[in-house]
């Protein structure tokens, strides 16, 4: 018999594992997103209970699964009103021994939960914070501390967004071929934002959070493999990977940022850029080269083709992010595309494109402006005004490393 502690540690694993499809089979037998993860909570709180004396059973997804089932049972005896949603939820439950779910089964109720998750009805901060707790298996708690906001705050977005599904009768389904572009666009925006999130934290002590990182990669990949004829999930895909596998050479020891044309390439996972570089084929073959994800996805291959930051094609990085400027008309592209004009063609091309954009009212408390104009301008030789775009920018941010960052090269200045 395993030790307690091994078999706790075994129940997390499984629950990582198996949250999201037991959630989305649940789902698709109530109706209802947050009372089935309540009955998902519950089954998890049975396997505390019993698995440490009967041990992990050989099919644990299956039994947490069947315990789920019969508390929702239990649950609609107990409610008299939905007598007549027990006859049919008995039809569709079957036997109390159930089989593991078919994987075809499996894979269109993690479809619907994904699409139920990030429903364009509930804001932004609740599609994230629904994600990661009914697809990512995080803890309220994980995800306070991901966001560095107050825990009771999170709580308070999922409670909503549960809400509004159940408010506004959002059915457990996926979309329509008429509305699946507009969807999927709200799911994908969602898995990029918790991926930057992780990638360039925008507040707190550390640089970079790769758990969250490895959550959204693992619900892009999740998605890639629900919707493989998707040429932007495959996109997005590409750009996570890529960007990935810088990881380990963006952080020095101390927790340090290295920015990208420092950083040490032999650390560069070359399994994630191959991973990257073969989602990038995958979108651009079904005819997605030109999409916003894909097109982000070009330039990191860029970036991760060239052995030194000499070798970087910088010309064609300027002409992929003209590109992504027509299709989307971002100032941070612009911003971004100042940066690829000053290194193809030299830093006083770049700071005029800089100085076009920067009345833009949203780059007004984005640090990121004034650091890449004080690096332009200290590549001028205006070392003393680049000092002063540094000072702002530090004062901008709200991530402490990055803040440490742009003071040290305004003291260099």
């Amino acid at each position: 018999m395993m030790a307690s502690s091994d078999t706790h540690r075994a129940i997390e694993a499984v629950w990582r594992i198996e949250a999201a499809r037991l959630i989305a089979g649940l789902a698709r037998l109530v109706r209802d997103v947050g009372l089935a993860e309540e009955l998902a909570q519950d089954a998890l709180v049975a396997a505390l209970e019993q698995w440490p004396e009967s041990g992990v059973p050989r099919n644990p997804g299956a039994w947490l699964m069947t315990v789920s089932k019969r508390r929702a049972i239990d649950l609609i005896r107990r409610n008299e009103r939905l007598e007549r949603n027990l006859i049919e939820l008995g039809h569709r439950l079957g036997t109390e021994e159930e089989e593991p779910p078919e994987a075809g089964e499996i894979e269109d109720d993690l479809l619907r939960l994904v699409f139920t998750a990030c429903h364009p009805a509930l804001s932004v901060e609740g599609r994230v914070a629904m994600t990661l707790r009914v697809l990512g298996g995080l803890s309220t708690d994980e995800i306070a501390r991901a966001f560095l906001v107050p825990e009771p705050t999170v709580a308070q977005r999922i409670v909503r967004a549960k809400r509004t599904l159940a408010d506004k009768r959002i059915p457990f389904e996926v979309p329509q071929a008429s509305e699946l572009a507009g969807r999927l666009a709200s799911v994908l925006e969602v898995i990029y934002l918790i991926f930057n999130e992780g990638y360039s934290a925008t507040a707190g002590d550390d640089w970079m959070r790769p758990a969250l990182c490895e959550d959204a990669l693992r619900l892009g990949r999740v998605l890639a493999g629900l919707m493989p004829k998707e040429p932007e999930v495959h996109g997005l895909v590409a750009l996570m990977e890529i960007q990935a596998s810088r990881s380990a050479a963006r952080v020095g020891p101390s927790g340090e940022p290295i920015l990208l044309l420092e950083q040490n390439r032999a650390r560069w996972d070359r399994l994630l850029i191959r991973r990257g570089l073969a989602a990038l084929d995958r979108a651009e073959e079904l005819g997605g080269a030109h999409g916003p994800y894909a097109l982000q996805a070009a330039i990191a291959a860029c970036h991760a083709r060239a052995l030194t930051p000499e070798d970087t094609d910088w010309v064609r990085i300027a002409h992929l992010y003209e590109a992504l400027a027509k299709l989307s008309r971002s100032p941070v592209v612009e911003l971004n595309r100042a940066v690829a004009l000053a290194m193809a063609y030299g830093p006083a091309v770049g700071l005029g494109l800089l100085d076009q954009i920067a009345g833009e009212p949203s780059l007004k408390d984005y640090h990121l402006l004034p650091s890449v104009r004080g690096d332009l301008l200290f590549k001028l030789g205006r070392t003393e005004e680049a000092r002063a775009e540094f000072e702002r920018a530090a004062a901008m941010t709200r991530n402490a490393r990055e803040r440490a960052l742009l003071e040290e090269r305004a003291a260099a200045c």
